[in-house]
């Protein structure tokens, strides 16, 4: 088996139920939450563009955020109204450009490190979310997928920092189709992902390994739970690269779960009170 054939059987689901799932788990959290509404940013890109139509059909209550700063590609921004023009959200939606509040903390950190300043963009725009969120009494809904989260390819408390995330348990290549299923232009399902925090990033560039070939690990390793030997071998690469993504998923770890609690009484937080996120 090679790496077209795990891709078949990683993109064989029905997307018509995927659908439908999300929407209807999106209309119980949101009822359960006692909010009013859903706010989620919108980049232009694939994920993005795909959870504000869930979003969408979720609910009428929901309000779009677009946030672009001096690396953000003209056409990340066409391709995000024509994703408002999609979902009617014109009246629903505000532009907001960050590179004033950007170069303000940038003063004052007084660095001009593109990692740094990039990952300041995430979390300037996670304030902003959650500052309509609050005066709204609305979720703010989260567009990172399963590939993104299980390699750590996010900011902590930045794109990492939502209430609920409808495409997490989607691959990168799943999250694709879907969007080609949802109706979305072509341009924007094939497009490179990129965060776009500067100028000529992408997704894979800096990961290294295409979404195709890092899923196809992923779902081996962490689904079938195959050795590093068997996907080398199937796959037809090399163990040290199936090794290399099995160390970014181990050392972001720290990135998917709340902060550690160092337990110092009987039962601590999140180590032993686990209770129901609906506990009521």
């Amino acid at each position: 088996m090679g790496l077209q054939q795990v891709l078949n059987r990683l993109l064989d689901v029905n997307y018509n139920v995927i659908v439908n799932y999300i929407v209807n788990r999106l209309k119980e959290y949101l009822e359960e939450s006692r909010k009013d509404g859903l706010v989620v940013g919108l980049s232009g890109g694939i994920d993005s563009s795909v959870t504000t139509v869930l979003v969408s059909k979720a609910t009428n209550n929901f309000f779009v955020l677009l946030m672009p700063s001096s690396s953000t590609p003209k056409e990340d921004m066409e391709d995000a109204y024509s994703v408002i023009s999609m979902v009617k959200a014109k009246e629903k939606s505000k532009l907001i450009p960050i590179d004033d509040v950007v170069n303000e903390i940038s003063k004052k950190v007084e660095t001009q490190d593109k990692l740094v300043i990039g990952n300041v963009k995430a979390r300037i725009r996670m304030i902003l979310l959650y500052a309509f969120a609050q005066k709204l009494n609305y979720l703010v809904v989260g567009t990172g997928d399963k590939s993104e989260l299980l390699l750590g390819y996010f900011t902590k408390y930045g794109d990492g920092g939502v209430d609920v995330l409808p495409i997490g348990d989607l691959y990168k290549t799943q999250v694709r189709r879907l969007g080609a299923e949802l109706g979305l232009p072509e341009r924007i399902v094939k497009k490179p992902s990129s965060p776009a925090l500067w100028e000529g990033q992408t997704a894979e560039g800096e990961l290294g390994i295409s979404y195709e070939l890092a899923d196809a690990i992923l779902y081996l390793r962490f689904e079938e739970m195959r050795t590093p030997e068997e996907i080398s071998q199937e796959l037809g690469v090399d163990r040290s690269l199936v090794l290399r993504v099995e160390r970014l998923v181990k050392t972001s770890q720290h990135k998917r779960l709340p902060p550690e609690i160092f337990r110092l009484s009987g039962r601590a937080i999140n180590s032993d009170w686990r209770y129901p996120r609906g506990w009521s």
